[in-house]
């Protein structure tokens, strides 16, 4: 059970730590960071203004993600939110493969920054949402003991 948690805290805090630096690196150097990341040239023109929007939510993502980490009462909602947008990201860019905007290689090229990060979420608020359903029983139990 122990090493359970601690393999999601891994999780977690890879995905914290990837958000935190795509954060700053988008936001401190937009133009770095298009020419840095394979394959990013290939999807369009160098756009600063909506690399820095994306490094928001990179940040708002990693802050969610570390947060939840130091505050297991609301780490339910905060993975959950955190991990809606990597599942999003994931599926436009599964999407793109499917719709012939970009070759099938792409997915592999990509899975370590874009699927890994959201199959880690999932498997992290999937975790998150069963210690909070047994921690809501177990409280619920306590409080109806409590009543007798």
């Amino acid at each position: 059970m122990q090493a359970t948690k601690y393999f999601v805290y891994g999780m977690v805090g890879f995905n914290a730590l990837l958000s935190t630096w795509l954060c700053i690196h988008m936001l401190y150097d937009p133009e770095g960071w298009y020419y840095f990341v394979p394959g990013v040239t290939d999807t369009g023109m160098f756009n600063q203004h909506f690399i820095r929007d994306i490094g928001i939510i990179q940040g708002f993502v990693a802050l969610a993600f570390a947060i939840g980490l130091r505050k297991p009462a609301r780490r339910l909602e905060l993975w959950a939110g955190g991990t809606l947008w990597l599942i999003a990201h994931a599926t436009f860019h599964y999407w793109e493969v499917a719709v012939g905007i970009c070759g099938p290689s792409v997915i592999l090229r990509d899975f370590p920054a874009v699927s890994l990060p959201a199959i880690f979420g999932i498997v992290a608020t999937l975790w998150a949402a069963r210690h909070a359903i047994g921690s809501s029983a177990q409280k619920g139990s306590e409080q109806s003991l409590q009543g007798y």
